[in-house]
């Protein structure tokens, strides 16, 4: 749908970041200082996660609740080793991590944060999500699961904690803040048609992300899961390995408890479906330039042509979120319920107008 810049260049036309590495890689409520409204009637009041400063999160505390809920992956195939991060989904030994750290699959070892390991097996993947759930074939009593937030309620500028098993160091942590919302980023798949591209509306953070972190889990200042880090923006040195350099993206929570859910009852994943192809376009009203998904041609029986979407129109927004190109406009179709409602924001001609749209689903 669009080509992927080349590293170091970060955004295209469209808005979306190329080029970004895919990288093998949760506590009570916290509670402000009480205020008091009057001298007989002291009053405490529960500062939301997104409304507290780094400065003012115990990441000691944060770390211990997260830990037993993260753990380490080990994977042995033919084709090599590799490694990466889970998180717990369940007592019954359910993990769920990227697609790309299962890879092929292989011998799976699964380390908890007491150092004992399992093994797991994959039950399913989908690689276009980049997300895979494994199970523990014995999974010890007391299993801790993680607890998910709704990453739709995520402020920039809040802090987050990153947990993952970077260069195989298990356990570590490290912090920071949500950068930006809705960030469109492609990940380019093994095959050459493109067929397993993955497509997210991802959470960007500064928060340190290395090889090793992908599937881990990136947890608000109460512990709750709001994002699965998946990859990093980064400059490759001459071995073509890099580090993290305060560009890092998680899969929205939403978006990971979706697919994890499917995943983890029937091994596969219907995603939502609008029936459009698109590209990257422009179009300069007065003297404003508008970018968006150009629509290309509408299948026929498409939601999109149920919903009187024609080609020529240039979609800028989805619901509240803006679409700066082709694959910006897939990865937040893709992020969203099969069946749900939501509002498009069109160009046709020189007009704005609203669209409403029921996705489908294309499998």
């Amino acid at each position: 749908m669009t080509a992927l810049v080349a590293v170091g260049v970060l955004l295209s036309s469209g808005m979306t970041l190329g080029g970004v590495i895919a990288y093998d890689q949760v506590v009570e409520p916290l509670t402000a200082p009480s205020t008091s409204q009057s001298p007989q009637a002291p009053a405490t009041t529960e500062a939301s996660p997104a409304a507290l400063a780094p400065e003012d999160v115990d990441w000691s505390a944060v770390a211990d609740r997260v830990a037993p809920s993260a753990v380490a992956i080990q994977i042995a195939g033919s084709g090599g080793s590799s490694q990466g991060t889970g998180v717990v989904l369940d007592e019954d030994g359910s993990i769920l991590t990227n697609a790309h750290v299962v890879g092929e699959g292989g011998e799976i070892q699964v380390t908890l944060s007491d150092g004992l390991s399992y093994s797991a097996e994959v039950i399913g993947s989908d690689p276009t999500a980049d997300l895979a759930v494994l199970r523990m074939a014995n999974p010890p009593e007391g299993l801790q699961p993680a607890t998910f937030g709704t990453s739709s309620d995520v402020e920039v500028g809040q802090p987050v904690m990153a947990v993952g098993t970077p260069l195989g160091l298990e356990n570590t942590v490290t912090t920071g803040i949500i950068s930006a919302k809705d960030r469109p980023v492609t990940t380019e798949g093994e095959e050459t048609d493109g067929s397993d591209a993955t497509f997210t509306s991802a959470i960007q953070t500064d928060a340190a992300i290395n090889p090793g972190n992908s599937g881990g889990p990136l947890v608000d200042a109460s512990g709750q899961v709001i994002g699965i880090n998946t990859a990093i923006a980064g400059i490759p040195d001459a071995s073509g390995q890099a580090g993290s350099i305060g560009l890092g993206f998680a899969i929205p929570a939403d978006t990971a408890s979706m697919i994890a859910e499917q995943l983890s009852s029937s091994g596969d994943v219907e995603h939502a479906f609008l029936g459009v192809t698109s590209s990257d376009g422009s179009r300069t009203v007065g003297e404003v330039i508008h970018r968006g998904a150009e629509v290309i041609s509408v299948e026929p029986g498409s939601p999109a042509q149920q919903s009187g979407l024609e080609e020529g129109d240039l979609i800028t927004a989805v619901d509240d979120v803006t679409v700066g190109g082709a694959a910006a406009l897939t990865g937040v179709v893709r992020g969203l319920p099969v069946g749900s409602e939501h509002t498009l924001t069109v160009l046709r001609g020189d007009e704005q107008e609203t669209i409403g749209v029921t996705l489908g689903t294309g499998g």
